[in-house]
Formats: C-alpha cells, structure tokens, sequence
C-alpha cells in the first residue's frame, strides 16, 4: 500500500456495467484506467434484463456482443393485453439485414461477467481492484485527488479524470454534496426470478388490469435457463416486508403461470424515482449511468441508457487525453447526454401517469386509448406501458453541423449510422475507432480533408439506408456529426471535424 504507483489519466468508481463498459472503450483507444468498486462479487438478482439493438452495437464494438447474443433470449415482438383481451401485437424489427437483434434478455450479472472477462483482456491499460471504497473526492482544476479504503489499508489515488459509475445511491456524487434532484413514485411493484418449464415464447408480454392480478398492471419476460422476469404492480399501500413473504408471493405467480411448477429465484418489492444531476460534468469529475440519472425500469431505459452514456463519453475523453481535442469538448457530454437523460425521465413519467391514473380525466383518457388501440393504429402510439429504449437523436446540439437543405441522403446529423450488411462484414464493423468519412455510391469526395474514407456500393441496403448519392461525416461513437451538399470541398468538411471536436468555430 507505500508503493509509488504511477498516476492513472483516469479513476472509473463502479464496475457495473457502464463503469466496465467505459474502462473497456477506454482501453481499446489506448487510454489506462484504476477501477475501484467496493464489492468483490456479481450483484443477486437479475436486474437489469432488456438489452436494446443499439447497446448491442456498442458492446459489439467493445467485444462482448458476440457472446451475449449467443446466451440471451432474443425477441422483438410485444403483445399488449387489457385484462384477458389482447389489444394489439407489435414487431420492434420486421426488416432483415442488421446483425445485432432488436433486443435481447440476459441478467444484468451475466453481462457483468463477460465485461469483467474482457477487461483481462487490457493487463496493462485496466487495473480493477475489488473492495476498494472511495471514501474521499478532492477536485482541483488539474486533477482529481481520491481517498480509497481496501482490505490492506487506505491510500490516496491522484488522477486526471474521475468517472462516478456507482450507482443510484453514489457515494461520489454524496462526498460531493451534489443535489439528486427529480421525483420519487409512491407505486409499488413486485419483481421475481421464477423458474418454471413453460411454453411461453419470447415476447414480451405486458396487462392492464390483468386476469390474473388484483393490481393494475403485469409483465411478463422470458430470460435463459427457463427463468421468467415477473412484475406485479401492487399498488402505493402494500407493504415491502409483507409482500416479500413466499406464502405472499407464490399464490400470486400460481394465478398467472397457472398449475406448472415453479421455483423463486429471487424476489423483490420496489418503487422507483425519476431524478438527475443538474450536470454530468464536474471539473474532472464525470457522472455517468444511474449515479447522474435514475428513472423506471419501464421500457429499459436505465441500463441502455447508461451504456450509451459510456459510448458517448469514451471517445471525448481519450481525444482531450491525447491532446487531440480542447477540454471543451467535454461539455458536449453533458449536453448530449443530458437531453438523452431528460428523454428517459419524460417518457418514464408519462408511462407512470398512463399505467396509474391518479385522476377520473386520466382513467377516462386510457380506457378510451385501450378500447381504440385494438382496430385504429393511431391510437397504438397512445398506449404507454413504458416507451422501449431507442437511441436519444443529438440533432441540433452544439458538435453537429445542420445539413443544408437538399444534401444528398437519409440521415440527419446526430443520429447514429444504420447497420447494415457489406461483402466484408457489417456497416458498422468499419466505424467506431475514429473519425471518417462515409460516401454511398459515386459521390466525389475531396482528396485533402485529413480523414478516411469509407466508399459503400451504390447496391444493397447500406445504400438504401443512408441514401444515394450521400456524404457524411461521422463520428467514433457511430453517430452522423454532418452530412455534406454535393460538391462540397475539404474546407468546409475540416470545418465541420473541427466543430465535432468541440473547437471553437472560426470562419
């Protein structure tokens, strides 16, 4: 514990998912990291289930997808019920052509474990160091000094960078006295890990005022291994000890699942919170996934969300790092991000607000919605049991150059690029480790801007889904930062790197 150890450019408190996820990308663009997490174990429960095609891309790009995908239950239908009726059925991906599926159910302790296992992978840039606690943070304007508890003693941890990935509860964002601020829910819901044989498929299954259920609301999830997630919204006066008794939650799981056997896995009683910090970015200080924002497990959008956080985060870091970009591009991550999160929290509160009306007006509103949705699809997009996670859209926001009216192609810029399928691989196997520039078809691209070029055919769906003719300007997390008017030259494609880098604009 006396040893001089070299300062590490960057401290991750947390090695849950996106403090993994966040030391792995880091790694893969040469940037070395200490992770301290003051646990020595992979958390009981499932957790988090529901990982999205988006966040299925990053970690593809990271290395874990593969074997996740592989273990996972994949879905992409949703059938929603009100009582014993079915109101409607969706598909979240009737197009071929993407490797990555629209969604995939794994344990949150399951995904730990492969990143964990990838980290192995980065000896010399990953240093995770178990039972270390974080028991002091001391900002200054070149550094971060961190206090660390561990089994063998305490020591001082000095850094250039601090990433906050700990959680809801974050210590980190405690020791700074930061204000949580948001809204707390009074519903309360039951979780369970059953498993049972069953033959229900791989969809996810959602009830208004179930059948089954005294309460208003029910899921349904199918993990692997023949373990089903189950929710049951049990209202804002139960109580958490009473409805964590097994002589309490058996008769409830016997009435949905029926007379089939069936084993508890793990159980529990929750309510949920919409908060946030004001801001993500504190000095050399960084919050990211639950500890700069919480919201409802409804339409998984805390776990992806967080992951593409760490996606967003990674690559600005390791430019500003390198040198290769001003600090000010940090700020960017508060910006994006930000509306990312204000987006999770909105659609969090309007799901709560349609599965629980408070108010006669409210129970009117969604029993006309639910008599509706079964033969008028506008009244589909009404339905709220939770709005499932899609990548947040940066159009607008300070690094994207707004495209002219006319350029050529499909996708404005602050979307992420489509995947699709190449003769080599996929689309998105070729982005991610920098900036580039990506051409569809002939389109004459200007021979001094800087950057690589990527020439998809004027065929196939790569074409179709960015649009003949197109140029774009896209970013190291895959995202669209400018798409180009034909005849564009170097300067003004310099000009837009130069923005995406957060650089101060210039004529």
């Amino acid at each position: 514990m006396d040893r001089n150890e070299r300062r590490p450019p960057v401290v991750v408190v947390g090695a849950g998912p996106v403090g993994l996820a966040v030391a792995i990308d880091l790694a893969l663009r040469g940037v070395a990291t200490v992770v301290l997490d003051d646990n020595d174990r992979l958390p009981v429960g499932s957790r988090a289930i529901c990982w999205a095609k988006r966040t299925l891309e990053i970690f593809d790009r990271l290395g874990v997808a593969g074997p996740m995908v592989d273990r996972g239950v994949t879905w992409k239908v949703g059938r929603l019920f009100h009582g014993p009726r079915q109101v409607y059925a969706f598909d979240l991906l009737p197009e071929d052509g993407h490797r990555m599926p629209a969604f995939i159910n794994l344990p949150q302790h399951e995904v730990e474990r492969l990143l964990v296992a990838r980290c192995a992978d980065f000896p010399g840039l990953i240093d995770l160091r178990w039972r270390h606690r974080v028991v002091g943070v001391t900002p200054a304007d070149t550094g971060v000094a961190v206090r660390v508890e561990a089994p063998d003693g305490a020591y001082d941890l000095p850094a250039d960078y601090l990433i906050a990935c700990d959680g809801a509860k974050s210590p980190v964002r405690g020791l700074l006295g930061l204000d949580f601020a948001g809204q707390a829910f009074e519903e309360r819901f039951l979780i369970a890990d059953v498993e049972m044989k069953a033959d229900f498929p791989a969809e996810r299954w959602f009830w208004f005022e179930p059948p089954f259920h005294a309460g208003p609301s029910a899921l349904l999830h199918k993990q692997p291994d023949d373990i089903y997630r189950i929710d049951l919204q049990l209202g804002p006066d139960a109580d958490p000890a009473e409805e964590m008794r097994p002589e309490r939650i058996i008769p409830r799981v016997r009435a949905m699942v029926g007379d089939r056997p069936f084993r508890l896995v793990w159980t529990s009683v929750y309510t949920f919170q919409c908060r946030r910090l004001a801001r993500f970015r504190h000095g050399r200080v960084i919050f990211a996934g639950d500890s700069a924002h919480v919201v409802s497990p409804f339409g998984a959008r805390g776990g992806n969300g967080g992951i593409q956080d760490a996606d967003n985060l990674a690559w600005k870091l390791a430019l500003v790092i390198q040198g290769r970009a001003p600090t000010a591009l940090l700020d960017s991550y508060d910006e994006e991000r930000g509306r990312g999160a204000d987006e999770n929290i909105l659609n969090s509160a309007r799901a709560t607000t349609f599965m629980t009306p408070k108010s006669a007006m409210e129970r009117l509103f969604r029993q006309a919605v639910l008599d509706l949705a079964a033969d008028h699809t506008f009244a589909r997009r009404l339905v709220n049991s939770g709005r499932l996670s899609l990548p947040c859209s940066l159009a607008g926001l300070s690094l994207q150059t707004p495209a002219e009216p006319g350029a050529p192609g499909l996708l404005a810029p602050g979307t992420p690029c489509p995947d699709a399928p190449l003769d080599d691989g996929f689309l998105l196997d070729h982005l991610g480790r920098g900036f580039i520039l990506l051409a569809v078809g002939d389109t004459v691209v200007p021979a001094d801007t800087g950057l690589p070029l990527l020439r998809l055919p004027a065929g196939g769906l790569a074409a179709q889904r960015n649009g003949a003719g197109a140029l774009y300007l896209i970013r190291p997390d895959q995202h669209v930062a400018a798409r180009f008017p034909a005849g564009v030259d170097a300067t003004a494609i310099r000009r837009a790197h130069g923005r995406a880098l957060g650089e101060p604009a210039h004529d």
